[in-house]
């Protein structure tokens, strides 16, 4: 595994797989450093667990600059990507015990018993397989509330991210877990299989590609092991005629290009109602093209690289298929000259259904835009895609709300804003975009035992 500075295309950390033995040794801590924390009171698990966001706060500089230098997104944001974990570790710290609280039947006569109850119990150790666009939220957002169960957690992280993966095998024993309670493997995706297999893993939670939640949910379903999959995404941003619109163009370009526009739950088709679609086109062309583009260590960078080599590849066959179909172009798709995988924020409208920017997901800051004319034809389109994930829209009409967040087949709706994952709220799709839920009172439950409990 190694850093790759998706900036200058410089190799500047590797570090080897682990043997066998040392994936034997690691799951074998994971096993016994659960039988501990499941014996532990929630009120101890949330000492430790304040203690590891108090790490993560002391450390932001220092874990930001890791975050920018291994996958390239702007250094501000890799800074509110760490401190946006230790909010998550603190929600979860506070609210596990009343989230995981006995549900008692009021009345247990109903069921003959004197008492009847559902009572939550951690399942065991929890095989995470993240991706690199998120490297610290995607993990700690299940590790938080994982490890307040009483389960946990083994990291298998992507390729390219290996100094976040190293700094996360042992965050949480510095903030005083029993060792083993979450710690990092350190193998090639080949591997993934066999320590489904392992008799100690109990579940499984991947974010990540759809071809990949394919073959991990695949393998834990084969093994009768519950899983968690949060994929791909090509999320709706809908403009009625009654919206704000400078408002919609201003978080729409938030939407767009946030994280290099490397997000799964990013808006990417921006379905505008005709009467108001040439003032949020011209609009929303000139705030992409004032985008300065650059060093994401830098902090006046608001456009970093992508992330990987092919990452830019992949958009660019996006973009000169929809080019070479009659696409217009009207900001952007242009390679830039010289090293890092940069590609500008782009714009592109009169798209068509054999593009294959219509149905895939554009991971980067492409931004696709259609001239809708009525509600019924912005939720055909914003449903055709094989993807439900998320979506956004912005009208200042109650019943034209109502209506999209009825048929938005989606996994959330926000009006009047943009997609953001709070601990507070669920977060998940559906269709292609995956099953379960992470984050609130569902994440910390997906990966626990509700246990009925009947008393004479």
């Amino acid at each position: 595994m190694k850093t790759v500075n998706p900036a200058t295309e410089e190799t500047e950390f590797e570090v080897d797989l682990h043997t066998p033995q040392e994936v034997e040794a690691r799951l074998a801590l994971a096993q016994k450093a659960h039988e501990t924390l499941r014996g532990m009171s929630f009120s101890k698990r949330a000492v430790l667990m304040i203690a590891a966001a108090e790490l993560l706060e002391s450390e932001v500089e220092a874990t930001a600059v890791i975050l920018t230098r291994e996958m390239g997104k702007p250094i501000s944001q890799s800074r509110g990507e760490v401190l946006k974990c230790a909010k998550s570790m603190r929600f979860y710290a506070a609210k596990s015990e009343e989230f995981l609280a006995p549900q008692k039947l009021a009345d247990p006569s109903l069921v003959g018993a004197s008492a009847a109850m559902g009572i939550w119990q951690p399942l065991g150790v929890v095989l995470a397989v993240m991706p690199w666009n998120f490297p610290l939220w995607q993990v700690i957002r299940f590790a938080a509330p994982a490890l307040m169960a009483g389960n946990s957690g083994v990291l298998k992280h992507a390729s390219n991210v290996p100094q976040t993966a190293l700094y996360l095998d042992d965050l949480f024993t510095r903030a005083g877990f029993p060792k083993g309670a979450f710690s990092t493997l350190m193998i090639s995706a080949s591997s993934v299989a066999a320590v489904i297999d392992d008799w100690r893993i109990r579940a499984v939670t991947l974010t990540g590609s759809e071809p990949a939640g394919r073959a991990v949910a695949a393998q834990a379903g084969g093994q009768i092991k519950p899983s968690v999959m949060e994929l791909g995404g090509s999320d709706a941003f809908i403009v009625t005629s009654n919206a704000d619109v400078e408002a919609a163009v201003t978080v729409a370009v938030t939407a767009r290009i946030n994280n290099n526009g490397q997000s799964c739950v990013a808006g990417k088709r921006f379905l505008v109602f005709a009467d108001v679609y040439d003032q949020f086109l011209d609009s929303f062309v000139a705030k992409m093209k004032a985008l300065k583009m650059g060093d994401p260590l830098d902090e006046t960078t608001q456009l970093g690289p992508l992330a990987t080599k092919n990452g830019k590849r992949d958009i660019i066959e996006l973009v000169e298929d929809a080019k070479a179909k009659g696409a217009r172009i009207l900001c952007g798709g242009q390679t830039p000259e010289g090293p890092g995988y940069f590609y500008p924020a782009t714009v592109i409208d009169q798209l068509t259904d054999d593009m294959k920017l219509v149905m895939e997901e554009a991971f980067g800051p492409v931004a696709s835009v259609y001239r809708v004319a009525d509600k019924e034809e912005a939720i055909k389109i914003a449903n055709q895609t094989t993807f439900g994930l998320s979506s956004a829209i912005w009208s200042q009409d109650a019943s034209e709300q109502d209506y999209f967040i009825e048929h938005l087949a989606a996994g959330a709706v926000f009006v009047n804003g943009m997609t953001v994952s709070y601990p507070e709220l669920a977060f998940g799709g559906i269709k292609d975009s995956g099953f379960g839920r992470e984050l609130s009172d569902a994440g910390i439950k997906e990966f626990c035992n509700l246990k009925t409990v009947w008393k004479a």
